[in-house]
């Protein structure tokens, strides 16, 4: 049974209460989620020797390509799958409680931007509409669902009216948050300009193969740019996790009380970076409570002294190292 009340995991937590919470999470998984003890057994590890969440080891997230990741044995209830490209193997996330990614992405909205009912939310995610099991989508369509403004909305192919409709929005004086995959948001920039004085613009990342990737210096350039404004929010989240972290500019980003970020040695999986050192991603996502809360990402970052964090690149496969302790 959880360990944890499902709300308790979304309240403000101190340093030592956050400690707490993620060991009870660690010791709960280690016992009922069979990849995941596993993976301890493969490792050697001892739950019940692990005192610290600097101690915890991180399941890699490819095992959510190659196997069910769950602690609890309850009916699923929504499957979310990663975009992949062709010839690769999807990561499923199997989610047996979508009440707890409604809760997390809600409240986590909320914490960093405020009340999602004073914003028109247009969201310009093609390449996910395009698909089924999109765990973007699904937020996307709730936050525009319960903004209750009438132009909020989806937008496929449609350049021209989402052009008209931030002009018109803009020009009002209404709060408006566009939320676009990067190559859309490019694509729309190519035919119109504009000077947002009321937008936020706030890019998802990632030209899925329909563009020429970018470092994140010169996409937000050409999108402050093509947009107007001084700086380019982003939003960092992923398939196998149940939240996300946000950056208000410069690719700083901050998680919300429930998410933590480590760093991981490159050549040696189980030994932490300090601040300012640049490694592995590690999340600590308390709201995968019914899957897995301590996952090693392919991800390439950083933590500042003040626990915000960039995102400086991925692994390529030929890099992941510590991850193959276990064989499909």
């Amino acid at each position: 049974m959880n360990p944890i009340d499902n709300i308790a995991l979304f309240n403000s937590h101190t340093a030592s209460e956050f400690n707490k919470i993620a060991l009870s999470v660690f010791r709960f998984q280690a016992e009922r989620n069979a990849v995941y003890k596993t993976f301890l057994k493969y490792l050697g590890c001892n739950p019940n020797e692990i005192t610290k969440i600097e101690d915890i080891p991180f399941l890699p997230i490819q095992f959510f390509k190659t196997h069910a990741v769950l602690s609890v044995d309850k009916p699923i209830q929504e499957t979310f799958l990663s975009s992949g490209t062709t010839g690769t193997e999807q990561s499923k996330h199997l989610v047996t409680d979508v009440s707890l990614y409604e809760t997390s992405y809600l409240k986590g909205f909320s914490h960093f931007y405020g009340d999602m009912k004073e914003y028109t939310i247009l969201a310009l995610l093609p390449s996910y509409l395009e698909r089924n099991g999109s765990s973007l989508i699904y937020m996307a369509a709730d936050l525009i669902k319960k903004s209750g403004k009438p132009k909020s909305g989806f937008y496929l192919d449609n350049l021209e009216g989402l052009s008209k409709t931030l002009l018109e929005l803009d020009k009002n004086g209404e709060k408006v948050l566009l939320i676009g995959v990067s190559f859309a948001l490019l694509d729309l920039l190519e035919t119109y300009s504009f000077n947002l004085k009321n937008t936020i613009v706030m890019e998802t990342g990632g030209m899925k193969g329909r563009r020429k990737e970018l470092v994140r210096s010169a996409l937000h350039e050409q999108l402050c740019k093509g947009f107007g404004v001084k700086m380019i929010h982003s939003e960092y989240g992923m398939t196998e996790l149940l939240s996300q972290a946000y950056s208000k500019g410069n690719g700083v980003f901050n998680a919300p009380p429930w998410m933590k970020i480590l760093i991981r040695d490159t050549e040696d999986a189980l030994r932490l970076l300090p601040h300012g050192e640049t490694g592995g991603v590690n999340v600590i996502d308390l709201a995968n409570i019914n899957s897995c809360a301590f996952i090693a990402t392919q991800d390439l970052g950083k933590i500042h002294t003040d626990n915000s964090f960039e995102i400086l690149g991925r692994f390529d496969s030929s890099d992941i190292r510590g991850c193959n302790l276990m064989v499909v």
